[in-house]
């Protein structure tokens, strides 16, 4: 099976990044010339999504405008949480009617993605059909291989199973992309929540699998990592 649709997170404040996210969503931050969402938009292009839901809330109007007048091979469709955000789980169960019962792909936009990623995400699409007690599957590093190297980590990863015990020695962090399906949501009625919530619920089940990234790990976590981003990417 392919997965065909996928969802950018974009609706976050990007508080850390300030004072340029006053004025800017950190999606529209650039890195080498290319805004953080179109680098996203172009890696799924190159995986082959055609359909794309976009969540919006802090200075969403910008975001809206800007994939109005930049021309993208796949169709966009812009969720507005015009009351409130509802966090990366609501965010994603409040634009759930467009996936039907597909798995698709939801991805951070603050992670700098390269075409080296499109083999790490063939082989999760591939093992993600193989298994069929996967519903959410993870693409981890090794908090060794982050450049920000504040990360205290998020999981361990064992035979492909994703859990968080030994909680004093998390070696591995969340890399920004995932497969899912929808029916993990089928037993949730909050509006707002973390999709850490969704995580749990399949840890303490045994049921969250994951793979190990192999790529140096860069994402846009405060304004002094951006900044010496921009840096690193001049120098090369």
């Amino acid at each position: 099976m392919k997965i065909t649709k996928a969802m950018i997170l974009c609706a976050g404040f990007g508080k850390r990044l300030q004072p340029l996210t006053l004025s800017s969503p950190k999606p529209l931050l650039k890195i080498d010339g290319k805004t953080l969402l179109s680098n996203t938009l172009n890696i799924l292009e190159q995986f082959g999504i055609k359909q794309v839901v976009i969540n919006v809330h802090y200075l969403g109007d910008q975001i809206i405008d800007y994939i109005k007048k930049n021309e993208f091979n796949m169709a966009i469709t812009t969720v507005s949480e015009k009351d409130k955000i509802l966090d990366t789980g609501g965010g994603v169960l409040n634009a759930l009617q467009h996936f039907s019962n597909e798995p698709f792909i939801v991805i951070n936009p603050d992670t700098i993605w390269n075409s080296n990623y499109l083999e790490e995400l063939k082989t999760m699409e591939k093992e993600f059909f193989i298994n069929k007690k996967n519903k959410c599957f993870l693409l981890v590093v090794n908090k060794n291989k982050s450049f920000d190297q504040s990360f205290k980590g998020d999981f361990n990863l064992e035979n492909n199973l994703i859990s968080r015990k030994d909680t004093d020695d998390l070696k591995y962090i969340y890399t920004g992309v995932q497969i899912i399906k929808p029916d993990v949501f089928d037993h949730f009625s909050l509006k707002v929540f973390s999709i850490n919530k969704i995580w749990d619920d399949l840890i303490q089940n045994k049921v969250l699998f994951g793979k190990e990234s192999n790529i140096n790990f860069l994402h846009v976590s405060t304004i002094s990592i951006y900044k010496s981003l921009l840096e690193k990417n001049f120098r090369h």
